[in-house]
């Protein structure tokens, strides 16, 4: 199962026109087909602006192994975690057979 990476290229705020569109060609260049890309301008007066491109790619299969890796780890520990909440509870999950009643009320 291959999934998609969102990716970030930032650009300086205090660059030549010229400079800017080189860089923006290149990024452009480098993305694959079907990358979704996004230009976004981030920051404010205090921290400085700056051009944000987001786009997406195929994950690694070094990114893939390490996630799955991580996943069966954390599945392991959410049932270990059930199997102890079980236990001292008591309580084991299951359907209940035969016909559920009405909740009555009374006061």
């Amino acid at each position: 199962m291959s999934r998609r990476v969102k990716e970030f290229v930032d650009v300086a705020d205090h660059v030549s026109i010229d400079d800017l569109i080189q860089k923006l060609s290149e990024i452009r260049a480098g993305l694959p087909a079907d990358a979704d890309a996004e230009l976004r301008l981030r920051g404010d007066e205090v921290f400085g602006h700056r051009l944000t491109i987001s786009y997406f790619r195929d994950q690694t299969a070094e990114e893939a192994e390490i996630e799955k890796r991580y996943a069966e780890a954390s599945r392991e520990a959410k049932e270990r975690e059930l199997a102890r909440l079980q236990a001292e509870l008591g309580v084991v999950c299951y359907a209940a057979p035969g016909k559920r009643g009405k909740l009555r009320i009374v006061a």
